[in-house]
């Protein structure tokens, strides 16, 4: 999880019910703003690479029963693309600027603005810290009211306040919507202790019917536009096409750690890319992240040669008209990445430190070969195109074709 105003905020509720929300007949949805960092945009492939050795190193430090912060030694740049949700926390409600972000599941604020105290504040025993490639926060941890929407309120959710954070400038904070296991380890003394996550809490309250969040993304050529949403408890049929595919969570370690699924990726008819392996669906990723002999099988096919100013892949204009769809398999069922939907928005060539014109790939290089257990990220250039399903109750992840998954918008 990565890094101005917002063209657009949520409007908070600023009371809180002394009694549980019942389960509500419609869904809830919260707006997502995307918004590029221009700051940190011509680091794109150094800043996604960084949070891939980061969770990789989280997921390994907590497999081998170690403290996970000193063994994650990574160079820290501000996320470069995110998608941000207002958040309210306190009674009445203080409005944070967070981070989505699935591949963590602390919810911090204070990286910004300063965290506002109210009647509904009560600190803990416990110091929280959490690493990430994009940066690191560490504070105090407080449980207090927090706020989603109106109706999706969490009275006494476990939140941390950062003293310190590297890595979010321009944002708040996270809300961290991954797997609760990734808690453990980030408080102390507690070390041994799951923090439940807001949609944990939500379900064992009975506010959302299910155990879920659905997110819809979509591609766009500005750098901060009002076009994410995400549902909680349940899917939004409006935001896709067709049937949801679901897939089970790898049994692969490190994968399996976060939002991990197995995949095959194939270019084009026949071209084998990357073989049936494990890598995990993250929000906090920009770009598709493929194991460095998958990468360069890719690059061969396209007939790409690496930028040096972005550090993307380039192909000539001639070659974008013959470039094959990339496809993904994910059990059994094959998601269709399109021409257009492998290249960046030209017209934000400038803030990645590209020229106008040129054609740049978003596939790129993890930074590791395939077959360690972690061989490929599915960030936001994937999911911008699909509609996604993060089922915690069934362990499982689910994806849907979209209005904009065959979109021509880059």
């Amino acid at each position: 999880m990565f890094p101005s105003s917002l063209l657009a905020t949520l409007l908070l509720a600023l009371a809180v019910s002394a009694n549980p929300l019942a389960i509500r007949d419609s869904l809830v949805t919260l707006p997502l703003t995307r918004r590029l960092n221009v700051t940190s945009a011509h680091n794109l492939v150094r800043h996604d690479q960084n949070r891939a050795k980061a969770l990789r190193a989280r997921a390994e430090a907590k497999i081998n029963g170690l403290k996970v912060d000193a063994v994650i030694n990574e160079q820290v740049d501000n996320q470069a693309v995110t998608y941000i949700a207002s958040v309210g926390v306190g009674s009445p409600a203080t409005t944070y600027q967070l981070l989505i972000d699935t591949g963590s599941s602390n919810t911090w604020v204070g990286a910004g603005r300063s965290y506002a105290r109210t009647s509904t504040s009560v600190q803990t025993s416990n110091r929280v810290s959490v690493t990430y490639g994009s940066g690191s926060f560490s504070g105090t941890e407080f449980t207090d009211t927090v706020t989603l929407a109106s109706g999706l309120v969490i009275p006494a959710q476990s939140i941390g306040v950062a003293s310190s954070s590297s890595g979010f400038d321009g944002t708040d904070g996270i809300l961290g919507i991954g797997p609760v296991d990734l808690t453990q380890g980030t408080l102390s003394p507690a070390t041994n202790t799951l923090i439940p996550t807001v949609t944990d809490n939500l379900f064992s309250r009975g506010t959302i019917s299910a155990n879920q969040i659905g997110i819809s993304f979509e591609p766009t050529t500005t750098d901060e536009v009002l076009n994410g949403e995400l549902t909680w408890g349940g899917t939004d049929s409006s935001k896709f096409t067709g049937s949801i595919g679901f897939a089970p969570l790898t049994s692969t370690s490190p994968a399996n750690e976060f939002w991990g699924i197995n995949q095959v990726v194939r270019y084009g008819a026949s071209t084998n890319i990357l073989s049936s392996t494990a890598g995990i669906v993250d929000t906090g990723t920009t770009l598709v992240l493929l194991a460095t002999d998958a990468f360069n099988r890719y690059r061969s096919a396209t007939g790409a040669v690496l930028d040096n100013n972005t550090g993307l892949l380039r192909i000539t204009a001639a070659q974008f008209a013959n470039l094959q769809s990339l496809f993904f398999t994910i059990n059994g069922v094959a998601y269709e990445l399109t021409a257009n939907a492998q290249i960046w928005p030209r017209a934000l060539n400038a803030d990645i430190g590209g020229v106008s014109g040129s054609i740049y790939l978003v596939v790129a290089d993890l930074g590791t070969p395939s077959g360690e257990g972690l061989d490929f990220i599915n960030g936001y250039t994937f999911l911008e195109r699909f509609y996604t399903v993060f089922d915690t109750a069934n362990r499982r992840v689910g994806f849907a074709t979209t209005p904009f998954t065959h979109a021509t918008t880059n």
